[in-house]
């Protein structure tokens, strides 16, 4: 394990798709549980309960059924408020369907958001 949000996300794609209703994500970080939040705000996951237990805490997500596709964006690049249109065909399957996943220096958020605060930032995710 050495990119604990690769790993975490890879375990989701992978548990939507054998059809659980919940997956267990080990160890917990910050930057994963803000990415989770964008994740529940666009309806990808449901609720998911983070607990520490000595040992670099879990997370417990219940899914939903609802993830085509999601994955992390190595390099994570930098982008500027006016460069996204270039990322979303790069990364999502067609206009307004999907999500991509920004750090930005007012938190993380989804490129629409970000759009509409003027933000640039890194990419980090993408989501549809």
């Amino acid at each position: 394990m050495h990119d604990l949000i690769n790993d975490a996300i890879v375990n989701i794609k992978n548990y939507e798709r054998i059809g659980k209703s919940e997956c267990t994500v080990r160890p917990k970080s910050k930057l994963l549980i803000e990415i989770l939040k964008v994740f529940q705000k666009g309806g990808y996951i449901g609720e998911f309960e983070v607990s520490d237990d000595g040992r670099g805490g879990s997370i417990k997500i219940k899914l939903m059924k609802q993830i085509n596709d999601c994955g992390i964006i190595k390099p994570r690049n930098a982008i500027k408020k006016d460069e996204f249109q270039q990322w979303e065909q790069q990364f999502l399957p067609a206009r307004d369907f999907g999500t991509l996943i920004i750090s930005t220096p007012k938190g993380v958020m989804t490129h629409k958001e970000a759009k509409e605060k003027d933000l640039g930032g890194r990419l980090l995710a993408y989501v549809y």
